[in-house]
């Protein structure tokens, strides 16, 4: 048996819980290990450079989002397809989805450097980002986003390796990028004294070492999951079945984005010590999110191959799993990181006004973070079994439509304009969501298995013919 192979995962048979454990902790770490390099960045200018330039950097986060989550969601799309493959042991379109996913991250990289580089200046000032941080900010944009294609390239390439069981290459790539991230972080900023360009460079550095590091793995493989650049072209069927399920992810992506840019615009408006705050405190719930995520994603991979292999009897046991796996992790984190929240802002910065600003707001968002968490793995079900449009539309109407009318109405009311009325609506939101999950999940379970069993019977009826 090749090398390669030891490094996935049988999710069609044996126990579910070792097996998603096994597959989501290396997970865990590369979000938590990208999210410290991410920080690094944050904390590097904040204690180097000042609470402007920490602003510029920690509150772009949500319009980068909002630029990539696009396209990222595009890679959910690439997983969920080369984990059904797999699982049915169909490997020539196996080889096209490969292939076609690996075409479309470049693409769709350099589809980025355009918009981010042309646009970052003017979508900031729509944000209403303070006239002493604009120009930092945009200009850590403009660099961020020239490394878009290593950024797509990784993240499509780490998908597919995902859709085979394969977490643990992805986070020893991301180990090795992110040593490097920091490396230069500390050089460029405080020997050569760049600032936000310092931080910037060095992030776009540390992606093309890990999208190099993923696409010379995929090179490595064999199989259909083995990528040779002689063939990289778009397949129609492949390309269609990406964009089904990548498509509708990714758009709730961009819109759950856009929202969030209309929420970060508002707490702008409320000052640079609530907007330092808040940067901070983001980047801590950041890390239990990324924990979150990770059994968001094993969800997901193991429910599409399972869908894949005909194994719909497995699939409930598989949410079950995770939604038990996500509460404990969202409970644990979140909690703790409320709990340690002063010491954890501290590490951001010095200024007591800050680190109060930060700790309302993780009171008020990260405590509840499970709710969240919870919330997604019942999206990954739901995309594993084949329904990708439902999921999306009930995310856009339970949060993002709902926190878009929170801010416009409550927030107005003079008495309720302030930073934690701004951070209630997520909460509030997320369980609305949840629970409209539940009864969409149910639905389609049954419509699944009703369909499945049509498919099946009408295969034996055809075999006796025969």
């Amino acid at each position: 048996m090749p090398k390669s192979k030891s490094y996935g995962i049988d999710m069609c048979s044996g126990p579910i819980l070792k097996k998603m454990l096994f597959f989501a902790l290396p997970l865990m770490c590369s979000g938590v290990l990208q999210l410290l390099f991410n920080a690094a960045d944050v904390i590097v200018v904040g204690r180097y450079a000042g609470d402007n330039s920490m602003a510029a950097v920690g509150s772009n986060a949500a319009l980068i989002n909002l630029l990539t989550n696009l396209f990222i969601g595009l890679s959910v799309g690439a997983n969920v397809l080369a984990a059904r493959y797999f699982g049915a042991k169909r490997e020539q379109e196996l080889r096209a989805t490969v292939h076609t996913a690996m075409l479309l991250a470049l693409c769709s990289g350099a589809a980025l450097i355009v918009v981010g580089v042309a646009g970052a200046r003017q979508v900031l000032i729509w944000m209403q980002a303070p006239p002493g941080v604009l120009d930092l900010a945009a200009l850590y944009l403009r660099i961020f986003f020239l490394g878009m294609p290593a950024m797509m390239l990784y993240n499509f390439g780490a998908a597919l390796l995902r859709a085979k069981g394969d977490t643990r290459r992805p986070l020893y790539f991301l180990l090795l990028s992110g040593v490097v991230n920091v490396a230069l972080n500390l050089l460029l900023v405080i020997v050569f004294h760049l600032d936000v360009a310092g931080v910037a460079i060095a992030t776009v550095v540390s992606q093309c070492i890990s999208a190099a590091l993923v696409v010379i793995c995929l090179m490595r493989e064999t199989g259909g999951f083995r990528l040779e650049l002689k063939a990289l072209r778009f397949q129609k069927d492949q390309l269609a079945g990406i964009l089904r399920v990548g498509l509708p992810a990714g758009v709730q992506g961009v819109i759950f984005s856009l929202s969030n840019v209309v929420i970060q615009s508002s707490i702008n408006s409320l000052g640079e010590v609530v907007m330092a705050g808040s940067a901070a405190s983001a980047n801590i719930e950041g890390f239990v999110y990324a924990a979150m995520n990770a059994v968001y994603q094993a969800t997901l991979s193991f429910s599409s191959q399972n869908a894949g292999a005909g194994r719909l009897d497995r699939i409930n046991r598989i949410l079950l799993t995770g939604q038990g796996c996500v509460t404990a992790t969202g409970l644990v984190l979140g909690v703790g990181a409320w709990q340690a929240g002063r010491i954890l802002l501290g590490i951001y910065t010095q200024d007591p006004a800050v680190i109060e600003a930060g700790f309302v707001r993780l009171g008020i968002v990260c405590a509840p973070y499970a709710i969240c968490g919870m919330m997604d793995t019942m999206v990954g079900a739901l995309r594993g079994i084949g329904y990708s449009v439902m999921p999306m539309t009930v995310s856009l109407i339970g949060a993002c439509v709902l926190r878009l009318v929170w801010i416009a109405t409550v927030f107005r009311i003079p008495e309720y304009h302030t930073p934690e009325c701004i951070y209630w609506s997520y909460p509030i939101s997320w369980a609305i969501t949840l629970l409209a999950h539940i009864f969409c999940y149910v639905w389609a379970k049954r419509r699944t298995d009703l369909r499945f069993a049509a498919a099946k019977a009408q295969r034996k009826i055809e075999q006796i013919s025969v």
